[in-house]
């Protein structure tokens, strides 16, 4: 653990500015070691990572003293420097003594890029087209894949495969449910009701299987969704209910079967296995051509394709008509990039300034699921969040610490998990992260919660057909309502996972992809998340306010969000008995945002005590209001 008495890099006295800074900010660093220590001298070593490990080292001057402590600071100039600058400080007494801190991270950023502001402001919700909602049941006869249908909504989807291929691979995923785009645009209504204002859909072009992540072809929308023009009428129907629209962009591989790889024959113009004329055979990475390829994680049904291939690179973002360009053209508002820390920075690169160039207002956001600000992939180091790549990552960081703390009780964890990415991102892409309790990739949440694990330890049959107890279900929704409160409360875009609202259950793929339960959704968390949605819509501190930490200790979080003179604060407890929280207040009163009750605040804090396993929101009482009866007495 650092040193926090000397240093504490999240301390203005220390450091300032806070956190990650733009190009040609000059920082200004102070330690603080104890006047009793009897240290003379100080000095900072950086070392700047995008410079070759460029060095340099500065004396830090004794600059005074405070509450018995002595100051010694001094100033870095990081210039026209972007990336990432490593700084460690050396003390030194009278008597030759030397104490070295440890290494810190300093991210530079070029403040050049403008990011837009609206993806963290609201609701985000999160489909997998196939099973959201159907018009009609489709007949697949003629469509690429061989695919079947299930004729009842409510059937469960496939798990073992159906089969193997000539070459004896096994075949999966060719069970749909003909979840459609005019489904989606019949539930527009629902989905503005939940508070939702940005959609963003799991795959929707042509492929062969049914989460689509193999791309058939990128240039029309599968027809068991629709057509072209059915996405341009849905996303025009979506923007006039103030919801926009991003597509998942999946450039690091295609599928086998495709019309660029074309490895079983569908498509009548040859692809890359049938001839090294086609124009895309150099778009795939031959060991030994035609039935050894590099693949995606060895997958062979997913062929990865070459990033630095020009023909590649001009069919995806480069040309006029580029697969990015053409579908902002149709109207998606922008893209999130499957597995992004497998495509090189100058590709990453490309695909933002053709958005940004199409429409200033797309926005870009990556699948990582660590600290994007040190992701290392392929040896290299990622320039992700430093300026004119992503705009923001799915926040997998935050899912983990916010299940830690409601499975385990760590809140001081989540607080400092947070911090580091506060401390580590630019404060447009720590605002605009896509922050989720659970995704197509991740058991479903509400079965997570009252389970406890993934339950690998038994088979998949097992799993498959696993009903939770009454007790483990009434556990769960405590947490996950919980859970909500600071999802919906917290810096960045909540994202609902389709069916989560609804309390949807299930372990992993395809257990947490089941069909929609229309007709069958538990209703009181529907209403409860939708209050959540439509509270984050109107709620100015929720949108862009700042964030100010209460208590977080074993069994407790909270914290304060503040923009324009108002206040929201959330506070919740997963202990078995009641637990009593202080929260920073600058105003008179507290408003409970569900409830009405109001609290009073006491020498600028809130004193209240949450019930078992409970949690609460409030917001400040209008300026000038006049103080209302007090429901709510302090404890």
């Amino acid at each position: 653990m650092p040193d926090l008495t000397i240093y504490d890099s999240r301390d203005l006295r220390c450091k300032e500015p806070y956190g990650a800074v733009p190009a040609g900010t000059q920082v200004r660093f102070t330690l603080r070691p104890a006047r009793a220590e009897g240290f003379s001298r100080a000095s900072l070593t950086a070392y700047f990572e995008f410079d070759n490990n460029r060095m340099v080292t500065l004396p830090m001057p004794w600059t005074g003293t405070d509450l018995g402590r002595d100051e010694f600071t001094c100033t870095l100039d990081t210039g026209d420097y972007v990336g990432l600058v490593w700084y460690t400080f050396q003390l030194e007494g009278l008597d030759g003594r030397k104490k070295q801190l440890r290494t810190y991270q300093l991210t530079v950023y070029d403040g050049e890029d403008q990011v837009p502001d609206w993806f963290g402001k609201g609701m985000c919700y999160q489909i997998f087209p196939d099973r959201f909602f159907r018009t009609e049941i489709p007949d697949p006869a003629g469509l690429v894949g061989g695919r079947s249908v299930h004729q009842n909504w409510d059937e469960e989807p496939l798990y073992k495969p159906i089969g193997k291929t000539e070459r004896g691979m096994d075949i999966c995923n060719r069970d749909f449910f003909g979840g459609n785009l005019k489904g989606v645009e019949a539930k527009l209504d629902y989905l503005a009701g939940l508070g939702v204002e940005t959609i963003y859909f799991c795959p929707i072009f042509e492929a062969s299987e049914n989460h689509r992540y193999g791309t058939a072809d990128y240039s029309r929308v599968d027809p068991m969704l629709g057509t072209n023009e059915d996405f341009t009428h849905l996303c025009g129907e979506a923007h006039k209910r103030g919801i926009k629209i991003i597509l998942d962009g999946v450039f690091n591989h295609t599928g086998y079967v495709s019309r660029y790889f074309n490895g079983d024959g569908f498509y009548k113009e040859p692809g890359a296995v049938q001839s090294k004329d086609s124009p895309y055979y150099d778009w795939f990475d031959w060991k030994e051509w035609p039935d050894k390829y590099e693949s995606w994680w060895g997958i062979y049904s997913l062929p990865a394709v070459r990033e630095d291939c020009q023909g590649y690179r001009d069919f995806i973002f480069a040309g006029e008509d580029s697969v990015v360009r053409r579908w902002l053209r149709a109207g998606a508002d922008g893209w999130r990039l499957d597995v992004a820390d497998e495509l090189p920075d100058d590709f990453v690169n490309g695909i933002h300034q053709a958005a940004r160039e199409e429409n200033p207002n797309a926005i870009v956001i990556g699948e990582v699921w660590e600290d994007g600000s040190t992701k290392i992939a392929y040896g290299v180091r990622r320039h992700h969040l430093l300026g004119y790549h992503l705009d923001g990552l799915m926040n997998y960081p935050f899912r983990t610490a916010l299940l830690n703390f409601l499975l385990h009780g760590d809140g001081a964890g989540f607080k400092y998990s947070m911090e580091d990415l506060r401390e580590n991102y630019p404060p447009s892409a720590f605002y605009s992260a896509m922050n989720a309790l659970g995704t197509h990739d991740t058991l479903r949440i509400l079965t997570y919660l009252g389970v406890g694990n993934e339950r690998q330890d038994q088979s998949k049959d097992w799993r498959a057909n696993y009903e939770m107890s009454p007790r483990e279900r009434a556990g769960g929704m405590e947490l996950l309502k919980l859970g909500l409160l600071v999802l919906f409360a917290f810096p960045g875009a909540p994202t609902v996972f389709y069916g989560d609202e609804a309390g949807m259950t299930g372990f992993e793929d395809p257990f947490n992809r089941r069909p929609y339960p229309w007709g069958r959704e538990d209703r009181d968390l529907v209403a409860y998340c939708a209050k959540l949605g439509n509270y984050r819509k109107t709620s100015r501190p929720l949108r862009e306010g700042d964030i100010r930490w209460g208590t977080c200790g074993e069994c407790l979080v909270s914290f304060v969000r503040r923009a324009a003179g108002e206040s929201v604060a959330v506070a919740v407890s997963n202990a078995r008995t009641r637990t009593i929280v202080e929260l920073p207040w600058g105003h008179v009163q507290a408003v409970d945002v569900f409830t009405g009750e109001r609290y009073l605040a006491m020498n600028g804090k809130l004193r209240l005590t949450l019930p078992p396993r409970g949690g609460i929101l409030l917001e400040s009482a209008p300026e000038g209001e006049k103080i209302g009866k007090i429901t709510k007495k302090i404890p």
